[in-house]
């Protein structure tokens, strides 16, 4: 019973860490990534669809990314889209293909991007410690239906914020690497 309260937090937590690097891979960094426009969303038919299902994206060099529509008549709506997603890029179009420089970072974007690094991070931590606190009131209540004894609930939780601080810590590897992807010129 407790090895499957520990493989279930485990579990969760590696969810929260998967959505922190999905949320990491959202704020630009200097070089040209794929991945920087995930969020973006296309008019097509009618139905909003994510770039990724109407486009072909790829990285031309180490600044520059691009888009080719599997439509053509799907260029100026990829293109409004693009600019009007928060990421401050401004797509060229030439003929069929949509070219998107990325700007140099200043020091003030990269303190910001760094600032919404460290809130991602600690929304990462936050859930990682309710997952610790929801595994701990289960082994608790096994005790309180005497299922386990006072000695395993210690030992279970001492287990639990192990598990709880590795995860921690990984967060923190992941913030200290994008932190430092943000600072490079």
């Amino acid at each position: 019973m407790i090895e499957d309260i520990k493989k279930d937090a485990k579990a969760r937590m590696s969810k929260a860490l998967d959505a922190l690097g999905s949320n990491f891979n959202k704020i630009r960094t200097g070089r040209a990534h794929p991945s920087i426009l995930d969020g973006i969303h296309v008019s097509y038919y009618g139905a909003d669809m994510p770039l990724s299902q109407v486009a072909n994206v790829n990285v031309e060099d180490a600044r520059t990314l691009s888009v080719t529509p599997w439509e053509r008549n799907l260029v100026p709506e990829i293109e409004k889209a693009i600019m009007k997603s928060d990421l401050g890029l401004n797509p060229s179009t030439a003929g069929t293909v949509i070219r998107i420089p990325m700007p140099a970072l200043t020091e003030e974007t990269r303190k910001n991007f760094i600032k919404q690094a460290k809130s991602e991070a600690e929304t990462a931590r936050v859930s990682i410690r309710n997952i610790r606190r929801d595994a701990l009131a289960e082994v608790k209540s096994l005790v309180k239906d005497k299922e386990i004894s006072e000695d395993d609930e210690r030992r279970a939780g001492d287990e639990i914020q192990k598990i709880t601080d590795k995860f921690v810590n990984d967060v923190d590897a992941a913030l200290a690497a994008k932190e430092k992807d943000l600072m490079e010129i």
